[in-house]
């Protein structure tokens, strides 16, 4: 599986005034409360909503465009997004729009490109190009643009152009709700984890009819956190239905079972986790992305350990970018400067980057561990990296803004 996205461009969005960042299998954004982590992770998730649902769906959800760009006293009208990918055949290239708000009201898509390369060196490089309602394209009989959608999804229907869409509109991100769990849930197809956990039911219930060899993963795993838990299955209640624990209960000689209303937040919370890393079976198409928000949230230091080997072993299927800020997570010779990226929060804006030199220097010699290193000090982002970033030509479109 090749890393997805490569490299990250941002601008405006939120509290990231400018962010370039490259990415690996596994990045970690590490930082402390308020730093801006998941405005990153975000920026991403608004356009995977934009392009499943809509543009006004994915803004309407964040609170308007006025709650999307930056505020400073530059008051920028608009943000930026320029995402470099590589796909599962072998072609790379980028995809990238930016959108202002209108002083009437609303928003519009000022500037929207997509350019693949073929996987051979001698073949053509397939585009388009939307400025200003205007397309231009390499190909012949584009559709045209609609006012409140990306025109990657106008362009979806077109064999070029629809391996972009579906890895970009099938990324998933992850701040489960323990709450959301624990209720009866609506049953779906449960091809995909929805954000909260809200149909983690109809999810497990699909691994384990078509992929029980990754359900038994996934309850080993959790056995390891949560003591005494053998397994968990569905339970159908009328028209809805929930999540059934079998778990080890003293002085009895079979698992007593339990509905997920009975269950602990970080029992619920570290299942919902490790679906979301294992949910891929073959029946539901490739997640090539997970985003997850503090997955050690309601959980004992103790479970470290096993989130974090569930973190790298599902790299090996799909990328993960994850948010955390905790030194038991990170407490491992494994993780490498090349994973993390520091998050610090500078005048109210968020500065994202590699570690610093002397961060970088102490993992490569083995002198301390990511997580002894957060204990004692805060891991910050390379100042030459992001001075460059501050004051080098943002290029979100072409080789130009």
């Amino acid at each position: 599986m090749p890393t997805f996205l490569t490299r990250i461009l941002l601008q405006n969005y939120k509290s990231i005034a400018r962010c370039d960042i490259t990415l690996g299998p596994l990045t970690f954004f590490v930082g402390p409360n308020g730093s801006g982590k998941s405005n990153l992770l975000d920026a991403l998730r608004f356009t995977t909503e934009a392009l499943r649902t809509s543009l006004d769906h994915a803004m309407r959800d964040r609170g308007g465009i006025n709650e999307v760009r930056r505020k400073s006293s530059g008051h920028p009208n608009h943000f930026g997004i320029r995402l470099h990918f590589q796909l599962l055949d072998g072609r790379d290239g980028h995809y990238s729009y930016r959108i202002a708000a209108r002083s009437s009201g609303g928003f519009v898509v000022q500037q929207e490109e997509c350019f693949i390369n073929s996987a051979d060196a001698l073949g053509e490089t397939t585009y388009f190009r939307l400025r200003n309602g205007e397309v231009e394209s390499n190909l012949a009989s584009m559709p045209a643009p609609v006012g409140d959608r990306l025109y990657l999804v106008a362009v979806s229907g077109l064999r070029d152009f629809r391996p972009v869409y579906d890895a970009l509109s099938r990324m998933g991100f992850y701040n489960l709700n323990p709450d959301s769990m624990k209720d009866v849930q609506s049953p779906d197809a449960g091809d995909v984890l929805t954000r909260d956990g809200s149909n983690l039911s109809s999810v497990v219930g699909r691994v384990r009819r078509d992929a029980p060899e990754r359900m038994t993963d996934i309850e080993e795993r959790l056995e390891t956190i949560v003591s005494g838990v053998r397994g968990v299955g569905v339970k159908v209640i009328g028209p809805k239905e929930t999540l059934e624990f079998r778990q080890v209960v003293a002085g009895r000689t079979d698992p007593w079972r339990f509905l997920a209303a009975n269950m602990s937040d970080g029992t619920l919370r570290a299942l919902g986790i490790l679906v979301a890393l294992f949910q891929t079976s073959n029946s539901a198409p490739g997640i090539p992305l997970v985003g997850i928000e503090e997955p050690e949230t309601a959980l004992h230091p103790g479970a470290s350990g096993t989130i974090l080997s569930a973190l790298r072993d599902a790299s090996l299927l799909a990328q993960v970018l994850v948010t955390s800020h905790s030194p038991d997570l990170l407490d491992d010779p494994s993780v490498d400067d090349e994973m993390i990226r520091a998050v610090i929060a500078e005048k109210a804006e968020t500065v994202i980057g590699p570690v610093d030199v002397a961060t970088r220097g102490a993992l490569r010699d083995h002198l301390f561990t990511a997580g002894e290193l957060l204990r004692t000090t805060e891991i910050r982002p390379d100042p030459e990296v992001v001075e460059r970033v501050q004051h080098e030509q943002m290029r979100l479109f072409g080789n130009g803004d």
